[in-house]
Parts: structure tokens; C-alpha cells; sequence
């Protein structure tokens, strides 16, 4: 562990039990070891507070889905709080700390190992196992977050996964007579063609701001084929093998020769906006975006498809995180937010969701709906995912640091990497340090 995180986590635990010892009496702290204690099963009626963890683009579904549910519960009353996806860790993690978690939350598995470790989530296993859910939960998602946890224990109900995919403009590419970008070959030859500085065109758009390294990693693995997070001994990170190092190398060699120089600080918002509303060629983003392109663009002028194969058709991809809604141990009311995370991962209301986001659902009646189909992007990453197709690189979720290794550790010395300032190899070297310690400390815990 470096020493810089070691001393970060140093200081939260010792925060955190400065907290819980002062908040003992005050906010009924039972010997669970969360400020609040840990909560009731409740009447099943009043009101539950529920935050959304991406309050950018899906409040207006979450309200419509809300207002349903009042109506089929009108003695149950959903106080919904907006959080915005960059801020939505710091926020739980403060929310432990002093005693003011909601009833439910969406936790997505990036994040889900640090809140469940601090024992702020409710198992669920039971629940699912005597609900309407049972049985209509795609293994595969309900498998991830299980592992995602760290605890071997179900602490969220998943609700969508949001594949890596690559959108290009089919009227650009038609222009310049250029095959679609299948392969990672045929991807680098459309950026260089379909760039034009002098009048501001570009073929590709970089992520360098927020949640640029899963994007990073995805065109890393993607490019050498590795299929695996960790060497053959489970302790060591393949993130720093020669071949990694050269694809990146090759990928962060585009920044401002084939894409903006404002990509250097742009996160998913201001990277989506910027393609929708330019002459850019292709952008690398996920099925979160797709009814944004299709409102800006139309359904005629983009396609999106699964990331581009190796010469020999190899396929990889690294696990992009399954998000899903928690119930929190200190709620008092845990009946009722029980009924509102049943009623959001129910058919009707994933399907809704799930099509507003373009993701692929987790109720698998759902995920049999005709829109499915109609949205090319979620139909190719479901197919894909369900033939065997594609390697999947699971990352390493399960680390209690990951989140914050994957983030703010990490995101300003790939920016470096993106500027000339720092080397590929140092950079994942220095990453794959990182990774090798939390691995370490995470199977000594675990035995």
C-alpha cells in the first residue's frame, strides 16, 4: 500500500471512530457500528428517502417511476434526493460517518466493496428469495455484484449494466469512404483520416477528465488481448504488462494530434455533448449515452457497436460496473424501502428505466422487450455478451480501494500521460504498485 493511501485510510478510520464514539448515544448507535445504529424493520408505510447516484441524466425516469409507485402504495411517501455520479462516494462515505444514510440508494459495484465493508448495507439474499424477484434477475449481473461486494453476500438489487461501446458517425465515415471501425486497425486509420485540425474536425474524442481510466483500461485490453485483471498467481496486476504499456502508449498518442485539446479535462458529459454537437468521427463511451445521440443526431447518422476486435478477431472488453439499489442498515423503515427497490427492479419499471438509459436490464422479462431489439447499441452488447464472443477482464471491484484508485488517485497522472509529461510505463507502473498492495492486503483479510 503506498503510503500516501495508508495514511489516508489511517485517518478515516480514526475519523470514523471519533464519529461513532460521539454519536453513540445521540444517534442510538447499537453496537452495529454505524452512527444510527441498525435500524428497524418499520410499519411498511410513511416515508423512505431514496438517492438517485446519477442525478444528471435519469431524475426524470426515477420521478416517473416514483409516481407509480406511490399510486400502487398511497400509504408510502419516496422522498427523492439527486446525487451527482462524481460525487456520490464522498457523499455515503460521509453519511456513515455522521449518521444520515437514506433508506435506499443506488450502489453501483465500483463502489458497492467500500460502502459494504463499512457495514452500511443490508444482505439481501433473503429478500430477493422471497419476492417476485426470484427467478427474474440475470445470473450473470446478480453474480457480479455478489462478487463486486467482497462478502460473498447479495447488497444490492441489480439493475443495469452499461457496456463499453464505440459510436461512430455512419455519415462521416460514408463521406470519407471509410469501413465501419470493427477493428482496433481499422479504429486508428477513421481517427487519422477523419481528422481535419484546420477546420476543427476530429475523428475521435479522448476521456481525460472524470472516470477516464475504465475508458483507458477498456482501449488497453482491448488492444493486447489480455483477458485477464491478474497474472497466473492472482497477486500481481497485468494493468503494467509490455503490451498493455504499448496500447496505451498508442491510444494516449492521439490526444490533440486526432482529438480536441480540451478532451484533457473532460469528463462523460462535456465528452457526449462535444460529439453530439461536432464533426467528430468516433467517441468511446458506454449504452448510457445512446438516447443522447439519438436526440441530438438522429437514429440515422450514428450506430454503436462493441469495441473493435484484434487482427485475428479477438474481442475483449474490461467489466464495466452493474449498477443496482441498496438498502441501508440504519433505515427505520426497511419494509417500505424493501417495497420500492422491489417495485423499481420489477419488469415494468426496469424495462422503463433501462430504455431510457439504453442499458441492458437485469429483470429478464424485461430485457425480452421489443425495445431492446429496436436500440442497436444494447441489442450487439447483450448479444455479444450472451454468445461468449467477447472476453471479459473482470475488474477488481471487490477492493474496498478500488474506486478510489480508479479515480482520484489515478485520473490526474493519466492526464500527465495524455500531456507528454509522464511515460505510459511509469504511469502503470506506479498503478499496478498501487493495485498489487490493495490485492495483498485484500486476500490477507479474506484468507
Amino acid at each position: 500500500m503506498t503510503t500516501r493511501i495508508r495514511r489516508r485510510r489511517t485517518a478515516t478510520a480514526l475519523a470514523l471512530a471519533a464519529v461513532l464514539a460521539l454519536t453513540a448515544t445521540a444517534c442510538g448507535d447499537d453496537g452495529s457500528g454505524l452512527a444510527g445504529g441498525k435500524g428497524e424493520e418499520g410499519s411498511g408505510k410513511g416515508e423512505i428517502t431514496f438517492w438517485d447516484n446519477n442525478t444528471a441524466v435519469r431524475r426524470e425516469v426515477w420521478k416517473e417511476i416514483i409516481q407509480d409507485f406511490e399510486k400502487a402504495h398511497p400509504d408510502i411517501h419516496v422522498k427523492y434526493v439527486g446525487v451527482p455520479a462524481e460525487s456520490v462516494q464522498s457523499k455515503y462515505d460521509t453519511a456513515i460517518q455522521g449518521g444520515a444514510l437514506p433508506d435506499v440508494g443506488g450502489v453501483g459495484a465500483a463502489m458497492l466493496a467500500g460502502v459494504a465493508a463499512q457495514g452500511a448495507l443490508e444482505p439481501l439474499d433473503d429478500r430477493i428469495a422471497g419476492s417476485s424477484l426470484k427467478g427474474h434477475l440475470n445470473r450473470s449481473m446478480v453474480d457480479s455484484v455478489r462478487s463486486a461486494g467482497g462478502q460473498k453476500k447479495l447488497f444490492t438489487v441489480p439493475t443495469s449494466a452499461s457496456n463499453g461501446v464505440l459510436y461512430y458517425r455512419t455519415d462521416l465515415f460514408a463521406r470519407a469512404h471509410l469501413p465501419a471501425p470493427t477493428t482496433w486497425d481499422r479504429f486508428y486509420r477513421a481517427a487519422a483520416e477523419l481528422t481535419d485540425r484546420a477546420h476543427n474536425r476530429f475523428g475521435y474524442t479522448i476521456r481525460g477528465g472524470a472516470g477516464s481510466i475504465a475508458q483507458a483500461l477498456d482501449a488497453m485490453y482491448g488492444q493486447s488481448g489480455i483477458t485477464s485483471f491478474w497474472d497466473s498467481s492472482g497477486r500481481r496486476t497485468t494493468v503494467n504488462d509490455p503490451r498493455n504499456v504499448a496500447a496505451l502508449k498508442k491510444y494516449a498518442a492521439l490526444y490533440k494530434k486526432d482529438t480536441p485539446a480540451a478532451d484533457v479535462n473532460n469528463d462523460f458529459t462535456k465528452m457526449v455533448a462535444q460529439w453530439d454537437s461536432g464533426d467528430i468521427g468516433m467517441l468511446s463511451h458506454n449504452l448510457g449515452s445512446y438516447t443522447d445521440h439519438v436526440t441530438a443526431l438522429g437514429a440515422g447518422k450514428f450506430r454503436g457497436l462493441p469495441n473493435p476486435t484484434t487482427a485475428d478477431g479477438t474481442r475483449v472488453q474490461v467489466s464495466n460496473p452493474v449498477d443496482g439499489l441498496g438498502l441501508f442498515r440504519t433505515s427505520h423503515n426497511k419494509a417500505a424501502a424493501w417495497k420500492f427497490i422491489e417495485f423499481a427492479a420489477s419488469h415494468r419499471s426496469n424495462s422503463r428505466w433501462n430504455e431510457s438509459a439504453g442499458a441492458i436490464p437485469a429483470n429478464t422479462e424485461a430485457a425480452q422487450d421489443a425495445w431492446v431489439q429496436r436500440a442497436e447499441p444494447t441489442r450487439l452488447a447483450a448479444e455479444a455478451l450472451s454468445s461468449g464472443s467477447t472476453r471479459i477482464v473482470e475488474l477488481p471491484y471487490y477492493l474496498p480501494d478500488w474506486n478510489t484508485l480508479s479515480k482520484a488517485d489515478n485520473e490526474p497522472a493519466f492526464q500527465k500521460v495524455l500531456l507528454g509529461r509522464e511515460s505510459a510505463k511509469d504511469f502503470l507502473d506506479s498503478f499496478a504498485g498501487q493495485l498489487n498492495k490493495a490485492q495483498q492486503e485484500w486476500q490477507e483479510q479474506n484468507g
